[in-house]
C-alpha cells in the first residue's frame, strides 16, 4: 500500500507508524507548505519522494490511502476533495471545527462511497478500552452519570503558541481539546449530547504580551510556570479553562472540564452507574482502572476490583499503533471499526454547542 500525507506537524509520529516498507506499507507522497517538513520526510521515507505544497496535487497519483493531519481548520476543504478523487481518507480529530464542515464530509462520504476513517485514538487507548469492558460487562449496572477532568500541563506550548489560539481557526478548546473526552464520554455512556451548557475564560495565556513574529514550531514541552510562556500566537482569543455539562439522548448525565495551566497531564474519569462506579487514576502505562460495587463508608481507597495497565509499544500508550493496524485492517477488508465517522461528528457538534453557550452567558444550547 502506497500512502500519502497531508500536513507534517504534531501528529507526524502516526505516520511515520504507517511507513513499514518491509511490511508492504509505504509513505511515498507529502503535502505541507514548509521546507523542513520536505527534509524531514524525504529523511525517512528516501530522496525521491514526492513532495507539494498543494494538497490537490497528491489526487491523482495513484496512492491508496491519505493520512490528513493538516491543522483542523483545513479539514473539510481537504477531506471532501480527497473523498470526491476516490482516495480514502484517515481524518485526524476533530473531524473539523464545524458542524457544517462535518456534515459535508459525511455526506460527501456516503455518496461517493469512499472509505472515511476518523483517528479517534482515544477508543484504543488501554485505560479507556478496560473501562468499556466493565461497563459492557455490566459491572457497574447501567450507566447514570459520569464526567471527565483533563489536567493539561503542556497547554500553553501547544495551543497557545499557534493557530490553536485563534477561534477562526479552532472554534475553540473545549471543540479542539475537548473532542477527544466527549467522544470518550459517549462511547462510555452509550450516547450522544443532545442538550449542554458550559461557562469558561481566558485566565492565564491572555495576560502574556509577548507574541511571535513568525511561524515557529510548536511542542509538547511543559513550560513552567505559565506565565513564563513567551512567543504566544499573534492572535489569543480562545479558554484556558473550560467547564462543560451535557445531558446525553439515553438520559446519561455527564460533564467534562479542563484546565491548560496544570503543573500535571492527564485524565480522570469517573463512570458511575446504578450498582457501581469506576475511576482510572493515570492514563498510560502503569495506570489503574478501579471499581468500587459493594456499599462502603468514607472513600475507600482498596477497590472491589481494580485493573493495572500494561508497559505499551508505541506512542499514546501504545493507541497509536492500534488505530493505525485498525485502519489497514478496514482499508483491507472494511467491516466494523471502534471509531466512527458520526460519533466525530457528534463530539464536534457537542463541543461547538458548548463553546456557543460558554461565549453567550452559559445559556443551555440543544446539539445539532
Amino acid at each position: 500500500m502506497r500512502f500519502g500525507v497531508i500536513g507534517w506537524g504534531l501528529r507526524r509520529p502516526l505516520a511515520e507508524l504507517a511507513h513499514q516498507p518491509e511490511n508492504g506499507f509505504e509513505l511515498t507522497a507529502l503535502a505541507d507548505l514548509r521546507e523542513i517538513s520536505y527534509r524531514r520526510f524525504r529523511d525517512l521515507v528516501g530522496s525521491d519522494a514526492f513532495v507539494t505544497a498543494d494538497f490537490r496535487d497528491l489526487l491523482d497519483r495513484g496512492l491508496d490511502a491519505v493520512f490528513i493531519l493538516s491543522p483542523d481548520y483545513l479539514h473539510d476543504e481537504q477531506t471532501v476533495a480527497c473523498l470526491e478523487a476516490g482516495l480514502p481518507v484517515y481524518l485526524e480529530k476533530p473531524m473539523a471545527i464545524t458542524v457544517d464542515g462535518c456534515d459535508k464530509i459525511l455526506d460527501t462520504a456516503a455518496r461517493t462511497g469512499t472509505k472515511l476513517y476518523l483517528g479517534h485514538n482515544m477508543r484504543h487507548f488501554p485505560v479507556i478500552r478496560a473501562m468499556k469492558t466493565m461497563i459492557d460487562k455490566g459491572l457497574i449496572g447501567n450507566v447514570k452519570t459520569a464526567w471527565c477532568r483533563h489536567f493539561v500541563n503542556y497547554g500553553g506550548d501547544a495551543y497557545f503558541r499557534d493557530w490553536h489560539a485563534d477561534r477562526t481557526k479552532s472554534t475553540g478548546l473545549l471543540l479542539q481539546k475537548g473532542a477527544h473526552d466527549i467522544d470518550v464520554l459517549h462511547w462510555l455512556c452509550g450516547g450522544y449530547s443532545k442538550r449542554v451548557t458550559a461557562m469558561g475564560k481566558l485566565m492565564v495565556y491572555g495576560n502574556i504580551e509577548g507574541r511571535q513574529s513568525a511561524d515557529i514550531e510548536v511542542s509538547f514541552r511543559k513550560t513552567w510556570p505559565p506565565s513564563s510562556l513567551d512567543s504566544l500566537n499573534p492572535v489569543v482569543d480562545v479558554e484556558d479553562v473550560s467547564m462543560m455539562l451535557m445531558e446525553l439522548d439515553n438520559g446519561v448525565l455527564a460533564s467534562y472540564q479542563h484546565c491548560m495551566f496544570t503543573p500535571d497531564a492527564w485524565r480522570n474519569y469517573t463512570i458511575i452507574g446504578d450498582e457501581g462506579r469506576i475511576e482510572n487514576f493515570g492514563d498510560g502505562p502503569g495506570s489503574v482502572v478501579r471499581l468500587w460495587n459493594t456499599c462502603k463508608t468514607g472513600y475507600p481507597p482498596e477497590a472491589d476490583l481494580e485493573e493495572i495497565m500494561p508497559e505499551a509499544e508505541g506512542s499514546h500508550a501504545g493507541a497509536d499503533p492500534a488505530i493505525l493496524a485498525e485502519f489497514i485492517r478496514y482499508l483491507k477488508e472494511g467491516g466494523e471499526t471502534d471509531t466512527s465517522p458520526m460519533a466525530a461528528r457528534m463530539s464536534v457538534a457537542a463541543g461547538y454547542a458548548a463553546t456557543q453557550s460558554l461565549r453567550n452567558g452559559s445559556m443551555p444550547v440543544d446539539v445539532l
